[in-house]
């Protein structure tokens, strides 16, 4: 198989795809664990302490997913230039390394995506539960009954 200056820029729209998904998961991430950690410092919710942690995690895999994601993107482009200058065995084995990145990036990523469902899963686990009917039978609260207003309607 040849590989031609132009193979490594094939990457290039899926990556810049990548890391632009990878940093919106990132700051919807960042803002969250924000938000939780302003509602912990006030209750130390265990809970919340438990949604931090794993949060943090998933944070910790976002970064190293946009290293892996950057790092095959400056590999790829290191591989066009060698080309250029037709070191084509050296420019072949970086763009592999490329490519060995960017499926560790893409791996990261299914073991974020797996945590996130995990951790989706455990909160609403109370769903499946049993709870107590509330006395018309039904799960959702009934809107408070007033009593007739002795007014009269006017």
């Amino acid at each position: 198989m040849e590989i031609t200056l132009t193979t490594p820029a094939l990457l290039f729209p899926a990556i810049s795809l990548l890391l632009l998904a990878y940093t919106n998961r990132f700051l919807t991430l960042a803002a969250l664990i924000r938000s939780l950690y302003a509602e912990w410092r006030d209750n130390h919710d265990h809970v919340l302490f438990g949604q931090l942690k794993n949060l943090r995690k998933r944070v910790l895999l976002i970064r190293t997913m946009q290293t892996m994601g950057i790092a095959s993107l400056f590999l790829c482009v290191l591989a066009m230039l060698l080309f250029y200058f037709e070191l084509i065995l050296v420019g072949e084995i970086i763009f592999a390394l490329s490519l060995v990145l960017l499926m560790i990036s893409l791996g990261l990523s299914v073991y974020e995506i797996q945590i996130s469902v995990h951790a989706l899963d455990l909160q609403l686990k109370d769903l499946e539960s049993p709870r107590p009917a509330n006395p018309n039978g039904t799960c959702h609260p009934q809107p408070e009954q007033r009593p007739p207003s002795s007014l009269g309607n006017s």
